[in-house]
């Protein structure tokens, strides 16, 4: 019971990393936000889990983050975790992308972690505890063909990150990361669907990774509970790589 009476809102929790990882909070005694846009989708997943709550919110908008936040201390009285998982993909090279797009994925990816960051602060300075885990992506390391935007989003999440470490440290706040490599959750399911040839896609995925073979929701969600709990009490500011050996050591 690494999290027990704690309250954790994880965005982007009704479906694949932020759902497996709000499961595995909730087994570990925490009270969980399941926190998304998509209603459907994050009234099922607080269904699905014990001692989980849905609350509707748009990351992108600085209101619905209030309100968000607001219906949570009203309920609880505290937040100790955030969990800034919701985001979107964006695939293209540079000169491909059309204005939409890139603003979409810069506005959800970047913006969203501001937004939420920035509203649920306050009450974790007031409370001096708290504990920020932001997404990024191995990707915020590495080149990779045709993610101009995404890789834009995750480079300078991990950033921020770091910034507002040393903006927060002495607040008794710990803001860290985590970079996934590919992992299989229902949008790369689609992804590889939806390819020409479905088998040569997978495989060049799993060629991409040391381990031979795509992560699970699962496995973030080990780290992120690392990252929450007092067993990463010592790190500050990190990068935790859940990538498979894609970083370190893949030279195929």
């Amino acid at each position: 019971m690494r999290l027990l009476h704690k309250i954790a809102i994880i965005t982007g929790a009704g479906s694949g990393i932020g759902k497996a990882t709000a499961s595995r909070f909730a087994a570990e005694g925490a009270s969980v936000i399941i926190a998304d846009i998509d209603a459907e989708k994050g009234e099922e997943a607080a269904s699905e889990i014990d001692n989980a709550t849905f609350i509707h919110v748009d990351t992108t908008n600085e209101s619905s983050v209030h309100a968000m936040a607001s219906r949570v201390m009203e309920q609880f009285g505290q937040i100790d975790i955030l969990f800034n998982n919701a985001g979107v993909s964006g695939v293209g090279r540079v000169h491909e992308l059309n204005e939409q797009d890139w603003d979409r994925v810069i506005t959800v990816n970047i913006k969203g972690v501001f937004l939420s960051s920035k509203v649920v602060l306050p009450y974790m300075i007031k409370a001096k505890s708290g504990t920020i885990i932001n997404m990024s992506s191995c990707i915020a390391e590495i080149g990779l063909a045709d993610r101009a935007s995404y890789a834009t989003t995750k480079g300078a999440v991990l950033a921020l990150t770091k910034s507002m470490q040393v903006d927060y440290a002495s607040d008794n706040i710990r803001v860290n990361a985590l970079l996934p490599g590919t992992i299989m959750t229902p949008f790369v399911e689609d992804y590889l669907s939806k390819s020409p040839n479905p088998n040569e896609a997978i495989a060049k995925i799993k060629n991409r990774q040391l381990s031979g073979e795509l992560g699970t929701a699962e496995d973030v969600a080990h780290a992120a509970l690392f990252l929450a709990s007092e067993e990463s009490r010592f790190m500050m500011g990190s990068p935790l790589y859940i990538d498979g050996g894609v970083v370190f050591g893949k030279n195929a």
